[in-house]
Protein backbone atom coordinates (compact mmCIF):
# COMPACT_ATOMS: atom_id res chain seq x y z
CA UNK A 1 0.00 0.00 0.00
CA UNK A 2 1.33 3.46 -0.95
CA UNK A 3 2.57 5.65 1.87
CA UNK A 4 0.02 8.37 1.09
CA UNK A 5 -2.81 5.86 1.44
CA UNK A 6 -1.40 4.64 4.74
CA UNK A 7 -1.15 8.20 6.01
CA UNK A 8 -4.80 8.71 5.10
CA UNK A 9 -5.82 5.62 7.07
CA UNK A 10 -3.82 6.81 10.08
CA UNK A 11 -5.57 10.19 9.94
CA UNK A 12 -8.98 8.51 9.82
CA UNK A 13 -8.23 6.17 12.73
CA UNK A 14 -6.82 9.06 14.75
CA UNK A 15 -9.93 11.14 14.11
CA UNK A 16 -12.17 8.27 15.26
CA UNK A 17 -10.27 7.81 18.51
CA UNK A 18 -10.05 11.53 19.24
CA UNK A 19 -13.80 11.89 18.68
CA UNK A 20 -14.41 9.85 21.83
CA UNK A 21 -13.04 12.82 23.77
CA UNK A 22 -14.32 15.66 21.57
CA UNK A 23 -17.89 14.39 21.38
CA UNK A 24 -18.10 15.13 17.64
CA UNK A 25 -19.52 12.01 15.93
CA UNK A 26 -18.46 13.11 12.44
CA UNK A 27 -15.43 10.84 12.26
CA UNK A 28 -17.50 7.85 13.39
CA UNK A 29 -20.12 8.38 10.70
CA UNK A 30 -17.57 9.24 8.01
CA UNK A 31 -14.91 6.59 8.61
CA UNK A 32 -16.61 3.54 10.16
CA UNK A 33 -18.55 1.26 7.83
CA UNK A 34 -22.31 1.73 8.45
CA UNK A 35 -23.21 -1.95 8.11
CA UNK A 36 -20.01 -3.88 8.77
CA UNK A 37 -18.09 -3.12 11.95
CA UNK A 38 -16.74 -6.11 13.85
CA UNK A 39 -15.99 -5.25 17.46
CA UNK A 40 -13.49 -7.33 19.43
CA UNK A 41 -13.71 -5.19 22.56
CA UNK A 42 -16.12 -7.52 24.30
CA UNK A 43 -17.56 -4.76 26.49
CA UNK A 44 -19.24 -3.29 23.38
CA UNK A 45 -21.75 -4.73 20.91
CA UNK A 46 -20.92 -5.03 17.22
CA UNK A 47 -21.73 -2.21 14.84
CA UNK A 48 -21.22 1.51 14.40
CA UNK A 49 -24.38 2.34 16.35
CA UNK A 50 -22.81 1.05 19.57
CA UNK A 51 -19.94 3.52 19.16
CA UNK A 52 -22.33 6.40 18.56
CA UNK A 53 -24.49 5.30 21.48
CA UNK A 54 -21.56 5.58 23.90
CA UNK A 55 -20.87 9.25 23.14
CA UNK A 56 -23.06 10.87 25.77
CA UNK A 57 -21.71 8.68 28.55
CA UNK A 58 -18.11 9.30 27.49
CA UNK A 59 -18.73 13.04 27.68
CA UNK A 60 -20.39 12.77 31.07
CA UNK A 61 -17.33 11.11 32.60
CA UNK A 62 -14.90 13.54 30.97
CA UNK A 63 -13.10 11.16 28.63
CA UNK A 64 -9.68 12.24 27.38
CA UNK A 65 -7.51 10.69 24.65
CA UNK A 66 -3.91 11.55 23.78
CA UNK A 67 -2.36 9.52 20.96
CA UNK A 68 1.39 9.06 21.39
CA UNK A 69 2.42 6.89 18.44
CA UNK A 70 0.91 5.42 15.29
CA UNK A 71 1.91 2.75 12.80
CA UNK A 72 0.32 1.43 9.64
CA UNK A 73 0.75 -1.95 7.98
CA UNK A 74 -1.34 -2.63 4.90
CA UNK A 75 -4.99 -2.25 5.90
CA UNK A 76 -4.15 -2.09 9.63
CA UNK A 77 -3.54 0.99 11.78
CA UNK A 78 -2.22 0.81 15.35
CA UNK A 79 -2.63 3.68 17.83
CA UNK A 80 -0.77 3.75 21.17
CA UNK A 81 -2.49 6.21 23.49
CA UNK A 82 -3.07 7.65 26.93
CA UNK A 83 -6.71 7.57 28.03
CA UNK A 84 -8.53 9.06 30.96
CA UNK A 85 -11.91 7.52 31.71
CA UNK A 86 -12.62 5.86 35.04
CA UNK A 87 -9.00 6.76 35.80
CA UNK A 88 -5.81 7.03 33.70
CA UNK A 89 -5.15 4.15 31.31
CA UNK A 90 -2.82 3.16 28.50
CA UNK A 91 -4.39 1.69 25.38
CA UNK A 92 -3.40 0.10 22.10
CA UNK A 93 -6.11 0.14 19.42
CA UNK A 94 -6.00 -1.74 16.12
CA UNK A 95 -8.27 -0.76 13.24
CA UNK A 96 -8.70 -2.73 10.00
CA UNK A 97 -9.84 -0.91 6.88
CA UNK A 98 -11.59 -2.05 3.71
CA UNK A 99 -11.99 0.40 0.84
CA UNK A 100 -11.09 3.30 3.10
CA UNK A 101 -13.57 2.50 5.87
CA UNK A 102 -12.98 0.88 9.26
CA UNK A 103 -14.57 -2.55 9.39
CA UNK A 104 -12.94 -4.13 12.44
CA UNK A 105 -11.44 -3.09 15.80
CA UNK A 106 -9.37 -4.70 18.54
CA UNK A 107 -7.91 -3.10 21.66
CA UNK A 108 -6.24 -3.61 25.02
CA UNK A 109 -6.50 -1.24 27.99
CA UNK A 110 -4.51 -1.23 31.21
CA UNK A 111 -4.53 1.05 34.23
CA UNK A 112 -1.60 3.44 34.12
CA UNK A 113 1.17 2.94 36.68
CA UNK A 114 3.08 6.06 37.76
CA UNK A 115 6.13 4.61 39.51
CA UNK A 116 7.95 1.89 37.59
CA UNK A 117 11.21 -0.01 38.31
CA UNK A 118 12.72 1.37 35.09
CA UNK A 119 11.85 5.00 35.81
CA UNK A 120 10.13 5.27 32.42
CA UNK A 121 6.41 5.75 31.92
CA UNK A 122 4.26 3.17 30.18
CA UNK A 123 4.09 5.34 27.04
CA UNK A 124 7.08 7.71 26.82
CA UNK A 125 9.99 7.22 24.41
CA UNK A 126 10.47 7.60 20.64
CA UNK A 127 7.43 7.96 18.41
CA UNK A 128 8.97 8.70 15.00
CA UNK A 129 9.12 5.67 12.73
CA UNK A 130 12.49 4.90 11.14
CA UNK A 131 13.93 2.16 8.88
CA UNK A 132 10.85 1.68 6.71
CA UNK A 133 12.93 -0.51 4.41
CA UNK A 134 13.50 -2.94 7.29
CA UNK A 135 9.81 -3.46 8.12
CA UNK A 136 9.55 -7.04 6.91
CA UNK A 137 12.85 -8.12 8.46
CA UNK A 138 11.94 -6.53 11.79
CA UNK A 139 8.56 -8.29 11.82
CA UNK A 140 10.25 -11.64 11.24
CA UNK A 141 12.82 -10.89 13.96
CA UNK A 142 10.27 -9.85 16.58
CA UNK A 143 8.05 -12.82 15.74
CA UNK A 144 11.00 -15.14 16.34
CA UNK A 145 11.69 -13.45 19.70
CA UNK A 146 8.07 -13.85 20.80
CA UNK A 147 7.97 -17.50 19.74
CA UNK A 148 11.39 -18.49 21.10
CA UNK A 149 11.35 -16.49 24.33
CA UNK A 150 7.81 -15.55 25.36
CA UNK A 151 6.36 -18.85 24.14
CA UNK A 152 9.37 -20.71 25.48
CA UNK A 153 10.33 -22.61 22.32
CA UNK A 154 14.03 -21.81 22.71
CA UNK A 155 14.68 -19.75 25.86
CA UNK A 156 18.44 -20.22 25.59
CA UNK A 157 18.41 -17.65 22.76
CA UNK A 158 17.27 -14.84 25.08
CA UNK A 159 20.56 -12.91 25.22
CA UNK A 160 21.02 -13.07 21.44
CA UNK A 161 18.08 -10.69 20.85
CA UNK A 162 19.67 -7.81 22.78
CA UNK A 163 22.79 -5.65 22.54
CA UNK A 164 24.19 -6.57 25.93
CA UNK A 165 22.08 -5.01 28.66
CA UNK A 166 20.91 -2.16 26.41
CA UNK A 167 17.13 -2.49 26.54
CA UNK A 168 14.63 0.23 27.49
CA UNK A 169 11.64 -1.16 29.34
CA UNK A 170 8.20 0.47 29.67
CA UNK A 171 6.36 -2.53 31.08
CA UNK A 172 5.24 -1.17 34.45
CA UNK A 173 6.72 -3.86 36.71
CA UNK A 174 10.02 -4.66 34.97
CA UNK A 175 13.37 -2.86 35.24
CA UNK A 176 15.49 -1.80 32.26
CA UNK A 177 17.88 -4.16 30.54
CA UNK A 178 18.03 -7.84 29.79
CA UNK A 179 18.85 -8.21 33.49
CA UNK A 180 15.45 -6.67 34.29
CA UNK A 181 13.65 -9.26 32.15
CA UNK A 182 15.53 -12.12 33.79
CA UNK A 183 14.80 -10.76 37.27
CA UNK A 184 11.09 -10.33 36.47
CA UNK A 185 10.79 -13.89 35.15
CA UNK A 186 12.56 -15.22 38.22
CA UNK A 187 10.29 -13.18 40.49
CA UNK A 188 7.15 -14.66 38.90
CA UNK A 189 8.56 -18.15 39.27
CA UNK A 190 9.38 -17.60 42.94
CA UNK A 191 5.86 -16.33 43.62
CA UNK A 192 4.29 -19.23 41.66
CA UNK A 193 2.50 -16.76 39.37
CA UNK A 194 1.49 -18.45 36.15
CA UNK A 195 2.67 -16.53 33.08
CA UNK A 196 2.22 -18.29 29.77
CA UNK A 197 1.81 -17.23 26.15
CA UNK A 198 -0.20 -19.79 24.19
CA UNK A 199 -1.20 -18.27 20.81
CA UNK A 200 0.28 -15.55 18.59
CA UNK A 201 -2.56 -13.90 16.66
CA UNK A 202 -1.15 -10.84 14.90
CA UNK A 203 2.19 -9.28 13.95
CA UNK A 204 1.82 -5.70 12.71
CA UNK A 205 4.81 -3.52 11.93
CA UNK A 206 6.11 -0.37 10.29
CA UNK A 207 9.80 0.40 10.18
CA UNK A 208 11.45 -0.09 13.55
CA UNK A 209 8.16 -0.64 15.44
CA UNK A 210 6.46 -4.04 15.63
CA UNK A 211 3.32 -4.97 17.57
CA UNK A 212 2.49 -8.55 18.49
CA UNK A 213 -0.92 -9.63 19.75
CA UNK A 214 -0.90 -12.80 21.81
CA UNK A 215 -3.17 -14.88 24.01
CA UNK A 216 -2.24 -16.64 27.19
CA UNK A 217 -2.58 -16.93 30.94
CA UNK A 218 -1.46 -14.59 33.68
CA UNK A 219 -1.97 -15.36 37.34
CA UNK A 220 -4.78 -17.77 36.52
CA UNK A 221 -6.64 -15.41 34.17
CA UNK A 222 -7.22 -15.78 30.43
CA UNK A 223 -5.27 -12.78 29.14
CA UNK A 224 -4.62 -10.70 26.03
CA UNK A 225 -1.02 -9.51 25.60
CA UNK A 226 -0.16 -6.58 23.33
CA UNK A 227 3.64 -6.16 23.05
CA UNK A 228 5.13 -3.24 21.12
CA UNK A 229 8.83 -3.48 20.25
CA UNK A 230 11.34 -1.06 18.74
CA UNK A 231 14.19 -2.68 16.82
CA UNK A 232 17.53 -0.89 16.47
CA UNK A 233 20.55 -2.19 14.54
CA UNK A 234 19.06 -5.66 14.36
CA UNK A 235 18.39 -6.00 18.10
CA UNK A 236 15.38 -5.36 20.33
CA UNK A 237 16.02 -1.96 21.90
CA UNK A 238 12.74 -0.97 23.57
CA UNK A 239 9.45 -2.49 24.71
CA UNK A 240 6.00 -1.29 25.71
CA UNK A 241 3.05 -3.50 26.59
CA UNK A 242 -0.63 -3.37 27.44
CA UNK A 243 -2.06 -6.43 29.19
CA UNK A 244 -5.77 -7.03 29.78
CA UNK A 245 -7.73 -9.91 31.23
CA UNK A 246 -10.35 -11.36 28.88
CA UNK A 247 -13.95 -11.08 30.00
CA UNK A 248 -15.76 -14.32 30.90
CA UNK A 249 -18.42 -15.34 28.37
CA UNK A 250 -21.36 -14.25 30.52
CA UNK A 251 -20.12 -10.62 30.62
CA UNK A 252 -19.46 -10.18 26.90
CA UNK A 253 -21.57 -7.83 24.77
CA UNK A 254 -20.63 -9.58 21.50
CA UNK A 255 -19.80 -13.11 20.47
CA UNK A 256 -16.59 -12.33 18.58
CA UNK A 257 -13.22 -13.74 19.57
CA UNK A 258 -11.08 -11.33 21.58
CA UNK A 259 -8.55 -11.80 18.77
Amino acid sequence: MALNNQNELVLKATAVLESLASGDPGAITNYIHPDQYIQHNQALPDGRAAMLGAFDHLQEIGTKVSIKRTLADGDYVVLHSEYDFFGPKIGIDIFRFENGLIVEHWDNLQASVDKTPSGHTMIDGPATIKDIDKTDANKVYVKSYVENILFGKNPDLLASYFAGDHYIQHSPHIADGLSGVVAAMQGLKEKNIEFQYTHLHQVIGQGDFVLTVSEGLFDGQHTSFYDLFRVEDGKIAEHWDVIEAILPAEKRKNQNSRF
